[in-house]
Order: C-alpha cells, then structure tokens, then sequence
C-alpha cells in the first residue's frame, strides 16, 4: 500500500496566485500516488504583511515574495534549495529567469524560493477607450482630465517613488545610508503630486486589484499608469472590459527601466517532513514545461522566460507579456535586509502623505532617510 503524505500549502487568493498552483498539485499528485497538497490561501494585503515565519511553522510549501528574504534568512525558518536541488536544475531555472526574478529570492549565498510568477510595475489602459501613453508628462495631462486611476495603498504608493527615481537613472539604495539624495527624492515627489493632485481620496485605499476592477468595470478612467501586471484582466470574459498591459511610461530619458520588481516564488518550510517531496515539487512548477502549458491554462502568470516567449500564453492575454517585456527585465529590486518589511510600511505612510498635502517634500525625503537606515537592526 502507499504511504499517504499530505503537503500543506500557502497562497494567495486571487486567482492568479491560487488557481494555478492548485491544478498542478493536482497532476503532481497523480503522477505521485499517495502524494496530496492542500492548498490555503490569504489575501493580497496579507500575502504583502504576513511574516513568512509564521506561516512556515504551519505549512510544508509557501507563496512569498521577495521583500521577506532577508528577515527568513535569518531566521532559518525556510530550507535554502542547494539542500536538495542539483546546481544544474538550479542554473537552468537562474537562465530562464525574466529579469532579476530568480536573484530576487538569492542571498546569502543560498536560493530560498524559485519564481513561479513575475511581474512589475507596468502600464494598464482601455484600448477601446484612449491610446497608451509613453512619457510621464502625458500621464500629467490624463489626470487633468481625470482619466486616471492609481493604486495608492501601502505598499504600492512606495513602488511608485522608487519606480521613477530608478527610471531617472538614479535608484534608492539597497544597502545601509540614505535611501535617495535630496535633488532627487524632490524631484520625484513633484512629479508624483503632479499626477496625485486630481487622485480621488480613496485610492489610497485601494490595490492593483481594486484598480484594475475599476478600470476594468467601468468607463470613468482610462488608465493606470503605474500596476503591477495582472494578466488576468487582459483575459477575455475576466471582467465586463479587457485590459491592455503595456511598457510603463518613462519619465528620463532611459525608456521603460527602474520599475520595481513584484511577483511570487515558491519556498520550502524548513520544518517540512518531506524536503525532497517539496522540493521536487517546486523545481517542476517553476520549469518551463509546467510554466508554458498548465501553469499558464490555469490562470497563472508564470515566472519562467520560456513562456513569456511562448506565442500561445500571450495570445489569450492582448500579448500582456511580449508588451511589457523590456519592463520586466529592467526591473529594479528593492532591499530586502531583515528589517526592511518594517520601512516599507513606515515609507509608505511618507511618502502618502506627501501625495495627500500633508507632509512638505524636504521634511519627507528627510524622515525616509532616517527611517531607513534605522531599518538596518545589525548597525545600531
């Protein structure tokens, strides 16, 4: 008889994070007898907050994204893949990574989670409504209009600074000392109230599912100029309107680089009782195989190059991922030290603030310096 082992795993609930990853335990139990994983799931504000050490003392296998590596890797509470993935599955997976998604998960010297799913800030508009834009100034106009719609919720109104100081050519930093230097951190902020001078109050509320369902469901606004992908809406009979996803509007002169990096990986509980099971399991998930056809049937928005490429995953989705491909591999990746979750709530407040008229500029880029550093627990 076979032995039973029952997997336990975490996701999120939209359907672009749990649909897919439940369909391939499907088949992965069916091509392992005995072998079943059980899927839980959690909401995208709690995929962004939720430490990912308590959910590794419950679960064997967990969706993350990356801004939590640096607090999991030193907390051991996930298993590094060199532990039993070979160096060329890993290699393989590093080659076929889109943009910086695969490094996104490696510190330390040790690959912590392998990405299922990319994505990065990128431009969203209603094709049958207006054209897309490509300059930051014409998304200024827009919004005088009152065409625009902006996912201003924490965290995603700090994604928005550090996109367009890294599009200018001058990113904030990753490591200890100032996030921004002040001619810049100005600069980005004015040309961030441009646009958030004609933004509604309660978009500060809403996330890019929020959006895009706006955008999606009625005619008021046309675009969104800086979301994260969610193919999803490109999808026909998603929502009442499908979606365009295009290159993100450039505010230097350096085209469509310096947004910053989202999506998903899938990690290993370091507790788990079956590593080698996990780990399998999350090798074949990430390939190009899966990514490319099941992956991608089921709702998913892969991670994997080879089906970015692949002219039957974007043919369902307007071409979503041909047309922000060059944003996508000149993403740019936030810090991600432990104690970095921390400043990115407290930045978000700032940075908000400055949006809603409430804090003056210089006095912002000051308190997000300070901040931080302070974030940096080993400096003192």
């Amino acid at each position: 008889m076979a032995t039973i082992v029952e997997l336990k795993g975490m996701t999120w609930s939209d359907p672009r994070g749990y649909d897919p990853v439940v369909a391939a335990s499907d088949v992965f139990a069916r091509t392992h007898p005995g072998v079943t994983i059980k899927w839980d799931k959690r909401s995208l504000q709690g995929f962004e907050t939720t430490p990912v050490d308590e959910l590794a003392a419950q679960y064997d296998l967990m969706v993350i994204d990356h801004p939590h590596v640096g607090s999991v890797a030193d907390q051991g509470c996930l298993l590094p893949f060199e532990a039993h993935a070979g160096e060329d599955a890993l290699a393989e997976l590093a080659n076929q990574s889109v943009g910086r998604s695969f490094q996104s998960y490696f510190l330390h010297g040790r690959q912590w989670a392998l990405p299922i799913d990319a994505a990065t800030q990128v431009q969203a508009h209603r094709a049958d409504l207006s054209s897309r834009v490509t300059r930051w100034s014409d998304v200024v106009r827009k919004a005088e209009d009152g065409n625009v719609i902006w996912p201003l919720r924490s965290p995603h109104v700090l994604m928005n600074f550090y996109t367009l100081t890294a599009n200018l050519g001058r990113p904030c930093a990753t490591s200890y000392g100032d996030l921004i230097d002040i001619e810049t951190g100005l600069q980005v902020f004015e040309q961030l109230c441009a646009v958030s001078r004609y933004m509604d109050e309660a978009f500060y509320s809403m996330d890019p599912i929020a959006v895009l369902d706006e955008l999606a469901n009625s005619d008021r606004y046309h675009l969104a100029p800086l979301v994260y992908l969610y193919k999803g809406y490109a999808n026909e009979g998603y929502r009442a309107n499908r979606i365009h996803f295009t290159d993100m509007p450039v505010l230097g002169r350096n085209g469509p680089l310096g947004s910053a990096l989202g999506g998903t990986g899938i990690a290993i509980s370091s507790k788990t009782t079956h590593p080698k099971l996990c780990t399998g399991f999350a090798l074949w998930l990430a390939g190009a195989e899966c990514q490319s056809g099941l992956y991608a049937r089921s709702n998913g928005q892969p991670g994997n190059a080879l089906a970015w490429s692949n002219p039957a995953v974007n043919a369902p989705v307007l071409d979503a991922y041909y047309n922000t491909r060059l944003t996508h591999e000149t993403a740019w990746l936030r810090p991600r030290h432990n104690g970095y979750m921390q400043f990115q709530e407290e930045g978000s407040e700032i940075v908000a603030d400055v949006l809603r008229g409430r804090l003056d500029p210089n006095a912002a880029v000051a308190r997000l310096n300070e901040q931080f550093r302070a974030s940096f627990n080993d400096r003192g």
